[in-house]
């Protein structure tokens, strides 16, 4: 069990999230309700409050004693397979529980059938007789969901006695035309039985003298409070509260009749309480003392727009209607069941409830039933981490509409912010801290020298204060956009001081207040490893590991926002910050358009969807599994012995027929074939000032598709250091001088002269690549080709109008091997400025 911190004066925190039905495996859509509960509660325990999380399967009902039939085996049977996939799936997805149960143990029929007593004895069960569908040849009532028909608005033979699955008209069983029971496809009867309901009408006014109370006072989501009340308002019903199944809560005197599911299955919310509270650690109190007392106990609820009213309708009426009297039949304090102070008599009633709209899959709807989505295993099976997943749905969470997932969103959103925002901040960051200064960090009394520095951690402060604001109300999407805020501000901070100039800098005070900087930049990503620790557990973890924390969870307590002192890397004597590695990879295009492909049938096909991998693919894959993370700040030995630059000549250029800042070059590289390259030069050059010309080449950049373009390398180009003036008057300024924004670097030399690092000159034909054309076709693509990540690990920069690899505060040069001796890489038009 987690462990349980007392804030005073403060309330405890009671959490749940809806209970996933068990019959099925969950889908993104259903998974956005477990995953809010799970910031919630990580939020409320690293803030101080005593907090429990419970959730657990809801595994009664008709629709899986149905599905045991159709397949054969017994519903617990099929109960304890989707109760452990569920929890395989969760614990995947890093969901902190207290408590993950089921609504099939013996605590759930204690307890049910505890209300129930409590509920007749105050007088609010009826008894009449209904009539329901029965299958003769399967001896059963059917559930509406299980009788199948054609429907009588569209003609389609996909409906069912709830809802058609074409047109989306809600219906009865009795609206289906041709009607057959959805196990064995017979006709069905409609047969008389006898049913216990309990009396919503006789219980309209205290209902709504709790909604007005406690809508206000929980600051109910306005969509919650219009369905609310547009249930009352329509009528409240008596409703039918018992079925004639064998898998269920038995009803008391009532053989072959169990609970519906709408009654028995929120109070799981408590009998799974008592499970854990009462077998796992009686210490902790029993389940009483979360669920009957109102005076110390919070409730937030997490749900989806289709189970408001269950929650502050059904349920709650079930709790009202009993609390008048307690199990022996005693009337409470007044003939309302509520005190002078509006709360409940007894029960720990709804306080906050999270609800949000649904999420749908590309053009249509994500279904359990037909399949059609992304299912919790699938991710898993995607490779994807699921802090990625986790951010996709927090971020896009649909809070007061309907959202619609895509898989080119969901790369652009992961590319753009995890990795553009997040991972960008934290690696620049960090390795320019390792470089110069060695990854110590001046302290926070050094900083405090510095008026603006001051400001920028001042202005931390008040972003935070925002960011628990939303928190403390779980308005989950905004909080994590806020969070981003605050990472893409400390890049704006990094990008305005320009760390790389100050360090160059032949004052000694520029270099130290880079390093000023640098450490205020690390405190803020010291503050986001917190703030993140609720959304992304294990990316928070990894970052934390970067500054020298252990990935344990006191170390992220909210109280340490701004406890930059416990950093060792503050201290004189302290250890300096280990070496940051890569937190995420890019999602390309091409492994995007696999994942739609294949995600785009029925979960049921998806085994012949995709195709069995071949021998060469597998020995791929796993030379890929099997390679280590590069470092993200490797030394200049590493990098010099790793990448190849190459002079090639540009024999062609062409508009890239899907992208208007681009260009497709043919370049001789000195090879059997010209390479074809994709560059971003359209902006910056005409076709014929680059015909013909000499350029730096990354010869050994592993290839990839641009715009469905497949690029063979990268060209050298080189922009001048930014100032403080925006980009309009930068290309203002540029255009006057008659320089660009981008100046392409033309090499000395020939077709297939290396660039070598000053220094490395031996590592050369070391490290020679063949071109791709010429391998054969079977051959496996080289072992020394490096990615992107890579090359962009160390800093290229120009000085001078030379270029140089930066290693520590120097720099070593680049040289051009030409056959009449080496010549310098450089550029004749821009003195300074950064390589790229």
């Amino acid at each position: 069990m987690r462990e349980h911190r007392k804030r005073k004066n403060m309330k405890k925190r009671l959490i749940t999230s809806a209970l996933p039905y068990v019959n099925n495996i969950p889908h993104l859509g259903n998974l956005i309700q477990v995953l809010s509960a799970d910031v919630f509660a990580r939020f409320c325990r690293r803030r101080g409050y005593e907090t429990l999380y419970v959730c657990g399967s809801d595994e009664y009902g008709t629709a899986t004693e149905t599905r045991a039939l159709k397949e054969k085996t017994s519903p617990k049977e099929l109960c304890d397979r989707f109760h452990q996939v569920h929890k395989e799936i969760y614990t995947w997805f890093n969901i902190e529980f207290d408590h993950f149960g089921r609504t099939s143990g013996p605590w759930q029929t204690k307890i049910v059938q505890q209300i129930y007593r409590e509920v007749e004895a105050a007088g609010y069960i009826l008894k009449r007789e209904m009539e329901q569908t029965y299958c003769d040849h399967c001896k059963c009532f059917l559930a509406d969901r299980y009788i199948c028909g054609n429907c009588p608005h569209c003609g389609s033979t996909n409906a069912h006695g709830d809802q058609c699955e074409d047109c989306g008209t809600m219906l009865d069983p009795t609206d289906l035309l041709e009607p057959r029971c959805g196990i064995c496809g017979r006709e069905p009867q409609r047969r008389k039985t006898e049913h216990l309901f309990i009396d919503l009408p006789a219980l309209k006014d205290r209902l709504e003298a709790w909604i007005d109370v406690a809508g206000e006072r929980g600051r109910w989501a306005k969509n919650a409070l219009q369905m609310t009340r547009s249930w009352i308002r329509d009528g409240l019903k008596q409703r039918c509260i018992t079925r004639d199944l064998s898998w269920g809560v038995p009803v008391p005197d009532m053989p072959g009749k169990v609970f519906y599911v709408w009654f028995d299955a929120p109070i799981g919310y408590i009998s799974i309480t008592a499970e854990l509270l009462e077998q796992s650690d009686p210490q902790k109190g029993d389940w009483r003392s979360w669920w009957q007392n109102p005076d110390e106990v919070e409730l937030f609820q997490f749900i989806g727009k289709d189970n408001i009213p269950f929650h502050t309708v059904l349920f709650p009426s079930s709790l009202l209607a009993g609390s008048s009297r307690d199990s022996n039949g005693d009337t409470g304090k007044d003939n309302t069941g509520e005190d002078n102070t509006g709360e409940p008599n007894k029960w720990t009633m709804l306080h906050h409830m999270s609800s949000s709209e649904y999420l749908n899959y590309e053009s249509g709807k994500f279904s359990k039933t037909r399949g059609v989505g992304i299912f919790g295993n699938d991710c898993r099976d995607t490779g994807i981490p699921a802090d990625c997943w986790r951010f996709y749905l927090y971020y896009n969470r649909p809070e007061k509409s309907d959202y619609q997932f895509t898989w080119t969103e969901f790369q652009q959103l992961i590319n753009r912010e995890l990795i553009g925002n997040l991972a960008n901040l934290v690696n620049r960051t960090l390795s320019f801290l390792q470089r110069f200064f060695g990854g110590k960090l001046q302290s926070p009394e050094q900083l405090q020298q510095h008026p603006e520095i001051t400001q920028f951690l001042s202005r931390l402060r008040e972003q935070q204060s925002e960011i628990t604001e939303k928190l403390e109300w779980s308005r989950i999407k905004e909080g994590l956009h806020r969070i981003m805020e605050m990472a893409d501000y400390g890049n704006k901070t990094f990008q305005e001081k320009e760390p790389w100039v100050l360090v160059k800098s032949a004052d000694p005070k520029d270099a130290e207040l880079a390093h000023s900087w640098l450490s205020a930049l690390v405190f803020l990503i010291h503050d986001l490893s917190i703030c993140l620790r609720p959304y992304l557990p294990q990316t928070a973890g990894r970052i934390a590991g970067f500054l020298g924390l252990p990935d344990e969870a006191e170390n992220f307590n909210w109280q340490h926002l701004g406890a930059y002192s416990r950093l060792n890397a503050t201290k004189a004597e302290g250890q300096a910050l280990p070496k940051p590695q890569i937190l995420f990879q890019q999602l390309e295009d091409e492994r995007v358009a696999e994942l739609r492909q294949h995600f785009s049938g029925k979960q049921s096909e998806r085994t012949t969807a995709a195709p069995e991998p071949t021998d060469s693919e597998k020995q791929q894959k796993q030379q890929k599994q099997q390679k280590p993370v590069p470092a993200s700040v490797p030394g200049p030995e590493t990098w010099a012995r790793c990448v190849e630059l190459r002079v090639g000549r540009i024999v062609e250029v062409v508009p890239h027929p899907d992208a208007t800042r681009l260009f497709v070059e043919k370049i001789d590289c000195g090879e059997a074939e010209p390479r074809t390259i994709v560059s971003g030069l359209a902006e910056h050059y005409s076709p014929e000032e680059l015909l013909g010309k000499t350029v730096a080449v990354v010869a050994n950049l592993k290839p990839a598709k641009l715009r469905g373009v497949k690029s063979q390398g990268m060209i050298l180009a080189a922009s001048p250091h930014k100032e403080e003036k925006s980009q309009q008057e930068q290309e203002e300024q540029t255009r006057q001088s008659g320089m660009r924004l981008v100046e392409v670097l033309h090499p000395q030399g020939q077709p297939g002269d290396r660039i070598v690092v000053q220094g490395f000159e031996e590592a050369e034909a070391d490290r020679a690549l063949p071109h791709p054309s010429s391998l054969p076709s079977t051959s496996s693509p080289p072992s020394k080709r490096i990615s992107i990540d890579d090359f962009f690990a160390a800093e290229l920069f120009l000085d001078g109008g030379k270029a140089y690899l930066q290693s520590g505060s120097a720099g070593l040069a680049l040289l051009v091997q030409t056959s009449e001796g080496a010549v310098a890489l450089g550029s004749e038009q821009l003195q300074s400025g950064s390589i790229a």
